[in-house]
């Protein structure tokens, strides 16, 4: 049996039809003299990162480290306790922090976020990784990342896919920790990013991160950004909202055989239940599309053994 058609390499997930369309096309388009054949380079699998490869609830990681970045940064800015949105991070008042919507999420990231070089920046993200705790669960961020999508990325990787976050998420909050948590690269992460500059300090290069947005790659953005960064149209995409939408049309809405992917949260139990209602990873539209392309969606309750490692 080879490895595109062996179901060994997805271990934590269910025998049955959404397991074996992934399976099915995997093997498909690896075989050689198969119409549906697809060569090695052109066979690239772009992944969402927030609520497709980890937890996004009860907020979106990086929300949480920039909640944390308000508190810390709070005694040089005491405005901060007066001001909105800061107000309501510092006051963990989420209903509000939500309803300033992508304004007052960009506000907290301008005010967090720049104002030192890539490599402070960087240091700070790997700290903070490494002590911060989900609210929910209690466990470390890198432990929440879902088993099932961990051994989907090496199965496709084996099969000579070439494995692509592509997220709404910063750029420079995933690069740092992608390759230890998914086996992606640096170099294989697209995602949203604000402006840096070159400048040179104390007589050494080093790079400058500016308050300003330089690309939002979220929505019709993501599209874009792969385009810019990959060079590739993917074969295969994978999301679990309305974000990943046109991700999933430019990769599946072309020719040849192509595979979207949804993964739907529906085990409150094991992890959370949401779609069309939420604040956060909103599936609303993307879930309508899939039944009109024909995208597979995950029923995570029935489709996943297990959902974390710790499982």
């Amino acid at each position: 049996m080879s490895p595109a058609t062996s179901g060994s390499s997805l271990p934590s997930w269910n025998d049955g039809a959404t397991k074996q369309s992934i399976l099915n096309f995997v093997a498909d388009v690896t075989r050689e003299g198969s119409p549906d054949f697809v060569p090695p380079a052109d066979r690239i699998a772009t992944f969402d990162n927030d609520g497709t490869l980890w937890v996004e609830h009860p907020m979106y990681t990086q929300l949480a480290f920039a909640l944390d970045r308000v508190k810390a940064m709070t005694p040089m800015h005491p405005e901060w306790k007066d001001t909105q949105p800061f107000k309501a991070a510092l006051e963990g008042d989420m209903k509000t922090l939500a309803e300033t919507g992508e304004h007052g999420l960009i506000a907290l990231l301008m005010a967090t976020h720049p104002g030192m070089t890539a490599i402070e920046f960087q240091k700070i993200v790997v700290d903070w990784i490494a002590t911060a705790r989900d609210p929910h669960f209690k466990r470390p961020y890198i432990e929440l990342a879902y088993q099932p999508m961990l051994e989907l990325l090496a199965f496709l990787r084996t099969n000579g896919f070439k494995t692509f976050i592509v997220s709404g998420g910063g750029i420079e909050f995933i690069r740092p920790w992608a390759e230890r948590v998914y086996g992606v690269p640096p170099e294989q992460v697209v995602g949203s990013s604000i402006k840096t500059e070159f400048q040179m300090r104390d007589g050494r290069p080093e790079l400058f991160r500016l308050p300003e947005v330089h690309f939002v790659n979220d929505n019709a953005g993501k599209p874009v950004g792969i385009n810019q960064y990959i060079g590739r149209r993917p074969v295969a995409a994978f999301g679990n909202s309305d974000g990943d939408l046109e991700m999933l049309q430019w990769t599946t809405m072309a020719d040849g055989r192509r595979l979207g992917l949804i993964v739907h949260h529906t085990d409150a139990e094991r992890e959370h239940a949401y779609d069309r209602d939420t604040s956060f990873g909103r599936l609303d539209k993307a879930l309508d599309a899939a039944a009109m392309h024909k995208w597979t969606v995950v029923d995570m309750k029935n489709d996943w053994k297990r959902i974390f490692a710790f499982d």
